[in-house]
């Protein structure tokens, strides 16, 4: 028999639902975890979690949309989020994101054609005090001026077995 990719995807997709014994309370860590193993959520996994803890699509659909972290579309191996509310703004942000969007040739809300690195905003990362804030995947980096931004994303790519640029 042969085993497609839908296979594959559905057979990870319901490892993780029983791990968390089809739990509906356990929707968005489900989903998180879908995303680590996926690198996304994307619209067949959101059919098969539905199925599995009998809620409808959309409802799976809106928990999807409302957090900002789950992405219906293949990211990055390196995903890095930049703050703009407005405090960070008012502290630089904007010079951040040119030097991110000049490094890697690409737009915030874009892929490296690799697949290595995404670029995406952030609406808050609660580091207002002490902005421009980025995540880079779960590590969070205060007071970031343009000059660290190369050292910040070499050691991203390293963390990941990326080549550095």
């Amino acid at each position: 028999m042969l085993v497609t990719d839908s296979d594959r995807l559905q057979a990870d997709v319901v490892a993780i639902v029983d791990r968390h014994h089809r739990d509906r309370s356990a929707l968005l860590t489900i989903l998180e975890e879908i995303q680590h193993c996926q690198r996304a959520v994307t619209p067949f996994a959101q059919q098969v979690v539905a199925d599995l803890l009998h809620l409808s699509p959309s409802q799976v659909a809106s928990v999807v949309s409302f957090y900002g972290f789950l992405e219906t579309q293949p990211r990055g191996r390196v995903v890095i989020r930049l703050c703009r509310t407005i405090s960070c703004q008012m502290q630089g942000t904007q010079r951040i994101a040119r030097q991110l969007e000049n490094d890697f040739g690409i737009r915030f809300g874009e892929t490296t054609p690799d697949g290595a690195v995404s670029l995406g905003w952030a609406h808050c990362l609660g580091m207002c005090d002490r902005g421009p804030a980025m995540l880079v995947d779960d590590h969070l980096y205060t007071e970031v001026t343009p000059e660290q931004v190369h050292t910040i994303v070499a050691d991203a790519r390293r963390a990941a077995g990326l080549p550095i640029h």
